[in-house]
């Protein structure tokens, strides 16, 4: 079983009866931290969804200094995360975990409104 810490979103319209919009594992939470301190200067970790990929939808994840008016900001034991409001619609109660095996390292995303996804997992499609 997967050690779910779940983050908690700051004015989040789209979650239902206080549910998080979106998880993070303790996996996740940790590999950001990481990154996010060896950057110069603060950063917030970026994750966003655009049109692309094999599967119509691709997941993308950067690093920004700068919060958006239409972004949504959450954090969870020190990592800033913000997330578009259209990028939210496409991931609400999607889990972020970071996984490491023989073939590499990634961060890996179950998303409960994909209808499919490619072999790699880096795109999705929606019904």
């Amino acid at each position: 079983m997967i050690n779910q810490a779940h983050a908690e979103l700051k004015d989040d319209p789209m979650s239902d009866a206080g549910a998080p919009a979106l998880l993070l594992t303790a996996n996740a939470t940790k590999r950001v931290a990481h990154l996010m301190r060896q950057e110069e200067k603060p950063v917030m970790f970026r994750i966003a969804v655009s049109g692309g990929g094999c599967s119509g939808f691709q997941y993308g994840f950067s690093f920004d200094d700068a919060k958006n008016d239409d972004d949504q900001l959450f954090e969870q034991d020190g990592v800033k995360v913000v997330v578009d409001t259209t990028s939210l619609a496409y991931l609400a109660g999607a889990q972020i975990d970071f996984v490491e095996d023989l073939v590499g390292a990634s961060f890996a995303i179950k998303n409960p409104n994909a209808a499919s996804s490619c072999s790699c997992g880096n795109s999705f499609s929606v019904a």
